[in-house]
C-alpha cells in the first residue's frame, strides 16, 4: 500500500513538474513538435551538421567569389607609415588617435623627419585619470542606492582599455607625449586584462569605502585626502606593471629610413608636445557619427564619456553617410589621416584583409535570412563601433564617388595588407560608425550644426560603447 501511495506521489510531481516547465510562454510538446518540423529535411540537414561540426563556421559561408583577388589600387592615399601592434588589449583608439598626430607631423616636415609616440606613456595616465574619474564619481553619487543605474554604471566599469579620440586629445595636452624609444611596451601594456582585473577589483572596494565615508558623514576634505591615498595605490600598481612615467629624456628625430637627422635634444613630455604637435588639439576638430535611429544634423553628447573627470564628453554631429564620406574624401585629398571606428568583426575576412557584404554567405548555410538594416542592428545590440583604425584612402570613380576605403591598423604588420584593411564602399556605409576630421574640411553649415546645445544621452546606449 505504502509503495502504490509513493509511485502516485511520484507521478503528481512529474506531472506537476511538466505543468510548471510548460505554462503559457514555454515550450510544450505540442510546441516543439512544431519548431522540429522546419528540420524536416534530414538528409540535408544531416549533411551540413556533419561539415560545421568538423569546420569553421566562416570556412563553409566564405563566398567562392571573395576567394578572387581584389584590386588594391587606390586613386588617394596619403603617406605610409610604420605599423603598430596593440596585441592583447583594448587600445586601438590610442593607437589611431597616435597614428594620426604623427601623421599630421611628417605632413608639417614634408615627411622629412618621422616620431614614434609611446603608448605605454600615454595609456600610464589613461589608466590613472579613468581610476580617479570611477572614485569620484562614487563619490558624487554616493547618495544614491547602490542599484541604481549610474551608481552600477561606477561599479560595473571601474577601469578599461577602451576609449575615443577625445581621450588621445585631453591625455596629450594634459600630460604631454613621449617617443616610444624612450618608454617602451612592457608585458601588462600589451596583455592588459590581468592588470585590469585586479586594478578593478581594488577600485570597487574603494569604491565601496568612499560610499560609506559620505553617507556616513565625513567631510570633503578627509574624502579628497583618502581618494588620493588610494590613488596613490592604483598608481603604485600602474609603476610595477607599466613602469614609472617619463619625466625627461633626451631625444633626435629620424628620416623615414630611421637615420638620425637632427641633434639630440633635451625634453619633458610636454616640451616633447609642443616640439611634435604644436598647440591644443582640442578645437581643431569635430567628431561625426552615423547613427540612423536619429535625427541627423544634430549634436549629441555623451555623458561620463570621458579619460579625465575634467575632460570633455565624447560629442559628436550625427550625418548621413554619404557627408561623412565627403568630408573623409576632403581630408585624404589633403593628405591628412584621419581616426574612425567600425564594426570591425561583420564580415572580416581577416586572412586577406578585405571587408565586404558578400565575403560569407551565412544565410544559405543555414537557411536563414538575416535581415536586419544599421538601425535594427544597432538598437538590439547586434552592431556598433567596436575597433578604432586610421582611415588613409579612398578609391574614387569617374564620378568623384567612393568604391573602397583602406585603413591602418594596429594588429602588426603581418596582419592584412601588410597591416592595413581594405573595404568595399557597401560594407563602410553598413559597418562605419565614427570619424574624426580637423575643422578646415567640414562645411561651415556643419561647424554651426556641431556647435548646437548639445542632446545628452546615456553611456549605457548599444552604440557607445568605447573603441577596443
Amino acid at each position: 500500500m505504502n509503495k502504490r501511495i509513493l509511485l502516485m506521489a511520484a507521478l503528481l510531481v512529474m506531472v506537476g513538474g511538466i505543468q510548471a516547465q510548460t505554462k503559457e510562454g514555454g515550450i510544450s510538446e505540442k510546441m516543439l513538435s512544431e519548431i522540429a518540423k522546419g528540420n524536416s529535411d534530414a538528409q540535408t540537414n544531416k549533411a551540413i551538421a556533419n561539415a560545421v561540426a568538423s569546420n569553421s563556421i566562416d570556412d563553409l559561408a566564405k563566398s567562392y567569389a571573395s576567394r578572387m583577388p581584389f584590386d588594391t589600387h587606390f586613386s588617394v592615399e596619403t603617406p605610409k607609415q610604420s605599423i603598430h601592434n596593440q596585441k592583447s588589449s583594448g587600445r586601438c583608439w590610442m593607437f589611431s588617435g597616435l597614428n594620426v598626430l604623427r601623421s599630421n607631423f611628417a605632413k608639417a616636415h614634408h615627411d622629412s623627419l618621422r616620431v614614434e609616440f609611446s603608448q605605454a606613456y600615454l595609456f600610464f595616465y589613461d589608466q590613472l585619470e579613468k581610476a580617479n574619474l570611477m572614485l569620484q564619481g562614487v563619490i558624487d553619487n554616493a547618495k544614491k542606492p547602490i542599484d541604481d543605474i549610474r551608481v552600477q554604471f561606477f561599479f560595473h566599469h571601474p577601469i578599461n582599455d577602451g576609449g575615443t579620440f577625445c581621450g588621445v586629445s585631453d591625455l596629450a595636452e594634459k600630460y604631454g607625449l613621449v617617443p616610444m624609444s624612450v618608454m617602451p611596451e612592457t608585458y601588462s601594456s600589451d596583455n592588459t586584462s590581468r592588470m585590469a582585473r585586479l586594478v578593478s577589483s581594488k577600485l570597487r572596494e574603494f569604491g565601496l569605502e568612499l560610499r560609506g565615508m559620505v553617507n556616513g558623514g565625513k567631510s570633503a576634505k578627509a574624502i579628497k585626502a583618502r581618494k588620493t591615498e588610494m590613488l596613490g595605490a592604483v598608481y603604485r600598481m600602474l609603476v610595477l606593471t607599466l613602469g614609472e612615467p617619463v619625466r625627461e629624456f633626451s631625444y633626435a628625430f629620424t628620416d623615414k629610413n630611421g637615420n638620425t637627422v637632427t641633434e639630440a635634444k633635451r625634453y619633458t613630455p610636454k616640451e616633447f608636445y609642443r616640439e611634435t604637435v604644436g598647440g591644443a588639439i582640442n578645437g581643431t576638430f569635430i567628431m561625426v557619427m552615423n547613427d540612423p535611429r536619429r535625427p541627423y544634423y544634430k549634436t549629441y553628447e555623451v555623458e561620463y564619456d570621458r579619460h579625465t573627470y575634467d575632460g570633455h564628453n565624447w560629442k559628436y554631429l550625427n550625418l548621413p553617410m554619404e557627408d561623412i564620406a565627403s568630408l573623409a574624401i576632403a581630408s585624404l585629398k589633403d593628405g591628412r589621416k584621419m581616426y574612425s571606428s567600425y564594426d570591425v568583426g561583420k564580415q572580416l575576412d581577416r586572412k586577406r584583409g578585405y571587408l565586404d557584404l558578400d565575403n560569407f554567405d551565412y544565410g544559405s548555410l543555414f537557411g536563414a535570412t538575416f535581415g536586419m538594416d544599421k538601425a535594427q542592428r544597432i538598437e538590439t545590440f547586434d552592431s556598433g563601433s567596436t575597433h578604432a583604425m586610421t582611415l588613409t584612402a579612398v578609391d574614387l570613380d569617374a564620378q568623384g564617388k567612393p568604391l573602397k576605403w583602406k585603413v591602418e591598423n594596429s594588429w602588426g604588420a603581418d596582419s592584412g595588407v601588410n597591416g592595413y584593411l581594405i573595404m568595399t564602399h557597401r560594407w563602410f556605409e553598413e559597418y562605419m560608425f565614427r570619424l574624426v576630421v580637423n575643422k578646415e574640411y567640414v562645411p561651415a553649415k556643419m561647424l554651426e550644426q556641431y556647435e548646437q546645445k548639445p542632446i545628452m544621452v546615456m553611456p549605457e546606449d548599444p552604440l557607445f560603447s568605447v573603441d577596443d
